[in-house]
């Protein structure tokens, strides 16, 4: 999942963010909905297992599309996923494929309220959701906020920086749990969040494989 701080690093933090990297911060979300969507891959803890979600998000139609895999007891949640930001569905596959099929079943689906405090899963998909919003932040409140910078590092050969700062729009929970791998260009690659309840983090990877549409409901 890449170092915390890279190697040979001349700077160490954490340390307040600079004027230019609270900028960064502030169009971080904004580059998503600029995007209108990106490919996603969820690691989400729990004590019986832990998930992978793996798929696409809509940041213009507040959606996502997944393939889910269980690890440990948690197999018997594979299956596919379909979320917005009240509500979720989930369609049992016990041989899920290892991408969401371009057309999705019709019949299968169990639908329910996406609820961020019920479990880790609802939690993770309501924080992959908060991180695009049509508009930047303020970036002078940021640093107000807890952002701070952590380290330089790398995903996948890109270079990046560490920080914390605010986990979504709703601020749902306090900076210190939350960090982001963010490029010079404001383009987020790597987001680790604690939550409350688990010892390991949620941790979301994007563009980590093709984006693919999501196809409309029904």
């Amino acid at each position: 999942m890449g170092a915390w701080i890279a190697a040979g690093s001349g700077d160490s933090g954490p340390r307040p963010v600079t004027a230019d990297e609270a900028s960064r911060l502030a169009i971080m979300r904004f580059r998503d909905f600029q995007a209108g969507g990106r490919a996603v891959t969820i690691t989400v803890p729990d004590t019986a297992g832990e998930m992978v979600v793996t798929g696409s998000v809509d940041y213009r139609g507040n959606s996502g599309y997944a393939v889910v895999k269980g690890k440990g007891r948690n197999d018997s949640s594979a299956g596919l996923i379909r979320w917005t930001a009240t509500r979720v569905a989930v369609r049992p596959m016990p041989a899920a494929p290892e991408g969401a099929p371009v057309h999705p079943p019709a019949d299968g689906w169990t639908d329910r309220a996406l609820d961020p405090t019920a479990g880790p899963l609802d939690r993770a998909l309501a924080i992959v959701l908060g991180l695009g919003n049509d508009r930047p932040d303020n970036a002078q409140l940021l640093p107000q906020n807890g952002a701070a910078w952590i380290a330089a590092d790398q995903v996948n050969g890109r270079p990046v920086d560490v920080f914390t700062g605010p986990e979504s729009r709703d601020r749902p929970g306090n900076a210190e749990s939350v960090r982001y791998w963010l490029a010079a260009d404001g383009i987020l690659y790597r987001v680790r969040a604690m939550i409350p309840g688990e010892t390991d983090p949620v941790v979301i990877d994007f563009d980590t494989h093709e984006f693919v549409a999501i196809p409309p409901a029904g």
